[in-house]
């Protein structure tokens, strides 16, 4: 039996999927080695990402095929300016940039998300998956190391969604009956390893900083 679209896509990215999850950045990050600034300075970046792909979602909501993956129970960015604010105050976007690691990453969000259906879900795929499962337990280590619930974690709680599995299992559905053809698919697992080598870039960037988030 002939793998799934879903399933060769998972085959595809994990080299690079397994290199963002064990990243020095994040590694030290949930080994307890880092001060909640750590936490909060990951926020900061991904306030940015979330907002480039949101903001590319409401563009192609009206698409045939990308438009199918446009789910607003999922969106993060008012999520993350409330924890903006619980970690650099009211004033935070005045304080709150992006690295130029992820201004490259949020160009290569609109670039992508705007030219075809498939750069977008790529993008879409490679985050919201990740962070409703993974994203949990840096959820757990945010409590557990720093006593951090509500605000300043609110990034990681998806209580729109009822079931994980469940909404994963439909989500990979509808990656298996998109109607992209073989050439389409091998540019969409293309441009999902992008949007990881992106990410870990931006782990990358913030790990120059690490000397100062220590715990030791």
């Amino acid at each position: 039996m002939s793998p799934t679209f879903s399933e060769t896509l998972r085959a595809a990215t994990l080299p690079v999927h397994e290199q963002a999850n064990h990243s020095p950045y994040i590694s030290a990050l949930l080994g307890g080695e880092l001060s909640v600034d750590a936490f909060a300075a990951l926020a900061s970046q991904l306030y940015f990402v979330y907002s480039a792909l949101e903001d590319v979602a409401e563009q192609v909501s009206d698409d045939p095929i990308a438009g199918k993956f446009v789910f607003p129970e999922l969106n993060r960015r008012a999520a993350l300016r409330e924890d903006m604010t619980y970690y650099f105050g009211p004033d935070w976007e005045s304080e709150v940039k992006p690295l130029p690691a992820t201004a490259a990453y949020c160009d290569r969000i609109r670039e992508a998300g705007t030219s075809w259906s498939g750069g977008f879900v790529a993008h879409h795929y490679t985050r919201y998956l990740g962070d409703i499962a993974g994203g949990q337990v840096i959820r757990h280590k945010l409590k557990n190391l720093h006593g951090v619930t509500g605000p300043g974690s609110m990034f990681y709680v998806f209580d729109q969604i009822p079931s994980a599995p469940k909404f994963r299992d439909n989500y990979r559905e509808l990656l298996n009956t998109a109607p992209w053809d073989a050439a389409d698919r091998k540019r969409f697992i293309m441009e999902s390893v992008r949007a990881y080598e992106l990410n870990v870039g931006v782990f990358t960037a913030l790990a120059e900083d690490m000397p100062r988030y220590s715990m030791s």
